[in-house]
């Protein structure tokens, strides 16, 4: 039953942070870049920040729990020795990579309000959500990967 819940909330987790990044790529960055106007990302941003960072968050303690249930030795999480390991390091880079493009965008794009570098940041971020997504489906499924 736990397996069930974590995963079903993980899912959840995963709808509100790809799918808020889906909507802010394709919804309303063309129109911020067409007009060149940053206060439309920012506007979405503001909505959806507290809810797609609790998102992140239940991600990030729903998907280290699983990984310790599908595989408890932590060590082998870097291994790349099973179809199981090569996933969980595969996830754990690209949330890494999530925290630092955020971080970047936040210091030093957001302050210059330029439209153009926080479209490069959207468009990395939401791809690296995609691909989570991709990843998780895999790992949890008869997968490609």
């Amino acid at each position: 039953m736990e397996l069930f819940i974590l995963v079903f909330i993980h899912v959840l987790g995963a709808i509100i942070w790809a799918g808020g990044h889906l909507i802010l790529a394709i919804g309303y960055l063309p129109k911020a870049l067409k007009e060149n106007n940053i206060q439309i990302i920012e506007q979405f941003e503001s909505r959806f920040h507290k809810m797609g960072m609790t998102a992140l968050v239940v991600q990030i303690v729903t998907g280290i729990r699983l990984a310790m249930i599908f595989l408890p030795d932590v060590s082998q999480w870097f291994s790349f020795s099973t179809r199981t390991s090569s996933h969980i390091f595969i996830k754990l880079i690209l949330l890494v990579l999530t925290i630092l493009v955020a971080f970047h965008a936040k210091k030093f794009v957001h302050p210059k309000n330029n439209v153009k570098q926080l479209a490069v940041h959207i468009i990395i971020v939401t791809t690296i959500a995609v691909l989570m997504v991709f990843f998780g489906v895999s790992l949890n499924s008869s997968g490609v990967l």
